[in-house]
């Protein structure tokens, strides 16, 4: 059997991909909580919010460690795996991670060395500065890595150059306000927030069940459930932001979350359950709650959402029109930088380009797209239409724990306002239970974003069968086997330091309680 190089590659970048984002979140949420602790020592003196600071910092450190490590290895992978979609966009693509190296990471990584071995060398002011920089460079880092994401999904502010064969940036303005980028950002890193807070408030749970450090734990619990609700509220206004947003960018990914085969009357309804069958075209079972999936999708009662059938006939308008932009572009290359175009060949070319991505659809059949059938076409414009049942299942299991997550940090807030935290041993079970959760619902929220974009490595831009290099399907298959052996070795050793950290518990301070009252004020003896 043909081993096919593009799942292969794809197989490669989804395994780093996701392994790497194991990391990301925890550690874009524990900076903040970080910071949130020390700004309350600094305030009151407490020497026990040190303590948690300190405690806490432990894990955040073994956590950021690994992310680090992961994340270099993913930059390797686009000029290494996906060479042609490097030198295609690398312009564009190329600029904000540049950025996020020299502003973020930077920032974040002289930072986070002032924060561990800075206690006892800079002012408690200082330090806090340090700790608070620290959260900025994390979130920062995110904010660039998800500019050059979103452009892959909304590929705003940018031309392709018949010229150079590169996508060239018009307008880097457009790039960094991007809609799509900014709504993404701030949905990553509130989900980053959910996952630090269900972290802390499990691990402080455990805590409390075995009667340890029940102190620290205690207000640990104060501030993950506060932090928490706040965070997992956002996330669902954000991911409804991100839904509308779908709508106008990403018709195709929408319609296969629904499993919206035809285009149904204004307002549509949300399919809270049932069985998508890509090949019937149709959803079994299906339990329909009338109007909602319009409202969220395009907040009006009178705009339809095209069906995923009717978008696919699009999609073969557009195959056409590109086969235009792709003829007229050969002629442009023919010609050279020196030779005669006709006038009507650039403006073919200016008139059709922006459905040049469409034309490409067709070298997975041809290596001409000039020579494909009208069955190949056919086969090109279904291809537009991602695996419906996996991002279905994905978008509702992301969904439901979002609600659960609501939920939980809710229950725990109330719980801390009347100081009944150690009084339900079995919502504390749940709470230790629930640790592993907002991981999974990272994980189904990254398959909702980059899966769900498939065929596209660039949104109506670039195929990702055209991006691949020219790699042997033995080299892939021994870096998989290389990645997944190391990964997990990896995997082990971070998990064995955070549950001996864990299971150690916060180191004592001796540092003496700040007085809290006046200097000249002698307390009784």
């Amino acid at each position: 059997m043909e081993l096919d190089i593009v799942a292969l590659s794809r197989l490669q970048f989804a395994i780093t991909a996701l392994y790497h984002f194991l990391f990301v979140p925890l550690t874009l949420g524990l900076s903040v909580l970080l910071a949130i602790m020390e700004t309350v020592y600094v305030m009151t003196g407490r020497v026990i919010w040190r303590q948690m600071t300190k405690f806490w910092g432990t894990l955040f450190g073994i956590n950021f460690a690994l992310g680090v490590a992961t994340g270099i290895v993913m930059e390797f992978q686009f000029g290494m795996n996906w060479s042609y979609y490097s030198q295609y966009v690398g312009d564009i693509f190329g600029a904000p991670l540049a950025i996020e190296g020299l502003m973020a990471f930077f920032l974040e990584a002289t930072f986070v060395g002032l924060f561990f071995f800075g206690w006892d060398k800079l002012s408690k002011v200082g330090h806090l500065t340090a700790t608070w920089l620290v959260a900025i460079g994390s979130n920062f880092s995110a904010l660039w890595i998800l500019i050059a994401n979103g452009w892959m999904q909304n590929p705003v502010g940018s031309a392709f150059n018949p010229q150079t064969m590169r996508m060239e940036v018009t307008d880097f303005f457009a790039v960094l306000f991007n809609p799509v980028a900014q709504a993404k950002f701030v949905h990553t890193v509130s989900a980053g927030y959910v996952t630090a807070s269900i972290f802390v408030l499990g691990v402080s749970a455990w805590y409390v069940l075995k009667g340890r450090h029940t102190a620290l734990a205690k207000r640990s619990m104060t501030v993950a459930a506060s932090f928490g609700l706040a965070a997992s509220l956002s996330v669902v206004v954000l991911g409804d932001e991100s839904g509308y947003l779908s709508t106008e960018h990403q018709k195709m990914k929408l319609a296969s979350i629904e499993a919206m085969w035809k285009t149904e009357p204004a307002p549509a309804a949300f399919t809270a359950f049932g069985f998508p069958d890509q090949e019937a075209r149709e959803t079994h079972y299906a339990v329909h709650i009338p109007w909602v999936m319009g409202l969220i999708g395009t907040r009006s009662l009178t705009t339809e959402i095209p069906g995923i059938e009717d978008l696919v006939k699009h999609a073969k308008v557009r195959i056409k029109q590109g086969l235009l932009a792709y003829d007229a572009l050969q002629q442009i290359r023919a010609a050279g930088s020196t030779g005669e175009i006709a006038p009507d060949t650039r403006t073919t070319f200016e008139n059709n380009g922006v459905d040049l991505g469409y034309a490409l659809l067709l070298k997975r059949y041809v290596d001409d797209p000039r020579l494909a059938t009208d069955a190949q076409i056919e086969k090109a414009a279904w291809d537009t239409v991602p695996h419906v049942p996996t991002l279905f299942w994905s978008f509702r299991i992301m969904v439901g724990l979002g609600m659960f997550f609501i939920v939980l940090t809710a229950t725990f807030f109330v719980l801390s306002v009347r100081r009944q935290l150690d009084t339900y041993p079995w919502l504390l079970r749940i709470a230790v239970l629930a640790i592993p959760l907002p991981w999974i619902a990272a994980e189904m929220g990254w398959i909702v974003a980059e899966f769900g974009r498939q065929p596209w490595i660039i949104e109506g831009v670039l195929p990702t069968a055209a991006a691949v290099s020219n790699l042997g399907a033995m080299s892939l298959l021994i870096t998989i086997a290389g990645f997944v052996t190391i990964y997990t070795v990896l995997f082990v050793i971070e998990m064995g330091l955070m549950l001996r950290a864990i299971r150690k518990g916060p180191e004592p301070d001796n540092e003496p309680e700040a007085l809290l009252i006046s200097p000249h004020i002698v307390p009784a003896e």
